[in-house]
């Protein structure tokens, strides 16, 4: 999927600023197969898709970045063709003239671990592997994009502190044998799920002082949440439980009084979301506390 859009100044419709946006590229030098359920995936296709995108970005001469949401190559990409797939697509993308944001999925992190994944996409990797950061496009906006996987059980390393938290928290929540399996999970706990992710304390902790930040410098804040199936959703929220994160709640999208979750005049919803999300709110809550009144 590849779009261009813009923000407006809602005075005579001249934009404030304007990005591209894909996701999903999953490229894989292998034939045409299917998807791990079953959907038909066209590998080696997807980087006609990408090229396309880029070339519509730059026709357009007035983009100020773009953004790709994840899964950059898939799963079934031979492991030992993952680093180079990775760097193709990666050079695909700076074909486009301006920066490039990405975020990370589950299909990247099956390739390619934390500490050779984030340097390829340029994600600043300041503190051990995280991979959340923001950025400022225009006077007044500030892009947070968050890590859905910073609590996982794939990406780090099998002795990981964040890794064994991620294994404890699946076994008590997911019975069946192989996690990924939602059997017997009904409604919200089919999130619960090896391939999702949670977002961690930390993690929470920094949003929340880029949020008081952002009200001190009367920001208006477009946060970003989890790679994977992220929708512009024109009527409604559709939710699939089992591709939320651990810790997910629907209101975990939030307006208020200087901080607003916006996307040009859609509403970005993430079908999957990290575990934790239900975690999320809470950071919220701090937050208002402190600075609601």
């Amino acid at each position: 999927m590849g779009s261009a859009n813009g923000l407006t100044n809602g005075r005579g419709g001249h934009p404030l600023f304007a990005f591209g946006v894909i996701t999903d590229v999953q490229y894989a030098d292998i034939p045409n197969g299917h998807s791990f359920l079953g959907v038909p995936r066209f590998y080696r296709h997807s980087m006609l898709v990408l090229q396309r995108a880029v070339k519509s970005w730059n026709n357009n001469k007035n983009l100020n970045f773009a953004i790709h949401f994840g899964d950059i190559v898939d799963g079934k990409c031979p492991k030992d063709q993952s680093l180079n797939a990775v760097k193709k697509v990666v050079d695909e993308f700076e074909n486009f003239k301006g920066p490039v944001y990405h975020m990370i999925g589950n299909h990247c992190l099956y390739n390619l671990p934390r500490d050779k994944l984030l340097p390829l996409l340029k994600i600043p990797n300041l503190d051990g592997g995280r991979a959340y950061y923001e950025f400022s496009p225009a006077p007044g906006y500030r892009f947070v994009v968050l890590d859905g996987y910073d609590i996982s059980a794939i990406g780090w390393p099998h002795d990981h502190p964040k890794t064994l938290e991620a294994l404890k928290f699946l076994r008590e929540r997911n019975p069946n044998s192989d996690k990924n399996s939602p059997n017997g999970l009904e409604g919200l706990d089919r999130r619960f799920l090896m391939f999702n992710g949670a977002v961690g304390e930390e993690q929470m902790e920094w949003l929340d002082c880029v949020l008081r930040d952002a009200i001190n410098m009367k920001q208006k804040v477009v946060d970003t949440i989890m790679k994977e199936d992220i929708r512009l959703i024109l009527t409604g929220f559709i939710i699939e439980c089992s591709k939320l994160p651990w810790n997910a709640r629907q209101d975990m999208i939030f307006m208020t009084e200087g901080i607003q979750s916006i996307l040009t005049e859609f509403i970005i919803q993430c079908l999957k979301l990290p575990w934790n999300t239900l975690q999320v709110p809470s950071c919220w809550n701090r937050w208002n506390e402190k600075h609601q009144h």
